[in-house]
């Protein structure tokens, strides 16, 4: 089969829109790729070494493809092989993007110069974490777009470049929702529970699976109702908000993952009002 090339854009048509996260092909950001016909059997399709997520809409499939933020702009390739056994490959362009920077001022020194014991302790966990992000597990997702996982007003938005007490760190992986204390926190899509606990950066935790390689991870919780290995749908209740773990305040943290790459979450939620970036936001150390 010929290669074919395809130039991804940023906007999608009203259809698909309905049905497909947005196709914003940017570092930290996911391109949607469309496969050819709805045959019986979904394509596989690969972005490195990382299985990509599949979907049919429209009577096509599409890639999910999931762009990590230390991607560099220019052309990218995905690997597809059709159940024919047949082969493509397909290319697409990510676009420069430069996030905003966040300097926020923590009291507890230890969350920005841990101890050699808190560093230990930090890498048992970040190679539990690594594991649960690069899990691919074949079943398909329920939906293409998600809920959002907690009400309340964004407080902290995906990709800010980091300052704690003036020094840099990661860039913010993930959406921060502030609500107060208690407030319910729900599945945004169907999934498994692969992994709860208390984290160090992170506080209370819970991990899902919604399979084909697309992880959640929900922070700083309050509680967590849920455990591992547990069935959950879309929309049920499986912790709450809190502060726990390195966090200035109240708010719910919500990573998203594709193929082990972490992405910007609001990009599978229906499009809502631009968030303003406050001064100081309730923010998390994690992957």
């Amino acid at each position: 089969m010929n290669k074919l090339i395809f130039m991804m854009c940023c906007t999608v048509s009203v259809a698909m829109a309905q049905e497909l996260p947005r196709d914003v092909p940017v570092p930290g950001g996911i391109a949607v790729i469309p496969l050819g016909e709805d045959p019986a059997s979904a394509p596989q399709v690969w972005y490195g070494d990382n299985r990509v997520l599949v979907v049919s809409t429209d009577g096509l499939w599409h890639a999910i493809v999931g762009i990590p933020l230390s991607a560099e702009p220019g052309d990218q390739a995905v690997a597809v092989r059709y159940a024919d056994a047949t082969e493509n490959r397909y290319t697409f362009r990510v676009e420069p993007k430069e996030y905003a920077a966040q300097h926020i001022t923590l009291s507890n020194k230890r969350q920005v110069n841990p101890s050699a014991r808190d560093l230990r302790r930090i890498e048992r966990e970040n190679k539990r974490m690594r594991a649960v992000f690069a899990h691919y597990d074949a079943r398909a997702v329920d939906q293409a777009i998600f809920e959002q996982p907690a009400d309340g007003e964004i407080s902290g938005t995906f990709g800010l470049r980091r300052f704690f007490n003036g020094e840099p760190r990661q860039p913010h992986s993930g959406v921060d929702f502030a609500a107060p204390v208690g407030t319910p926190v729900r599945a945004p899509a169907d999934a498994t529970v692969v992994l709860t606990g208390n984290f160090f950066f992170n506080g209370l935790s819970i991990f899902l699976d919604h399979g084909q390689g697309v992880i959640s991870m929900m922070n700083h919780l309050s509680r967590i109702d849920v455990r591992d290995g547990q069935a959950v749908t879309r929309g049920e209740v499986i912790g709450a908000v809190g502060a726990t773990g390195r966090a200035t305040g109240p708010h719910l943290h919500w990573t998203l993952s594709l193929n082990n790459a972490r992405v910007d979450p609001l990009l599978f939620l229906p499009p809502m009002p631009e968030p303003a970036t406050p001064d100081t936001t309730p923010m998390q150390m994690g992957e």
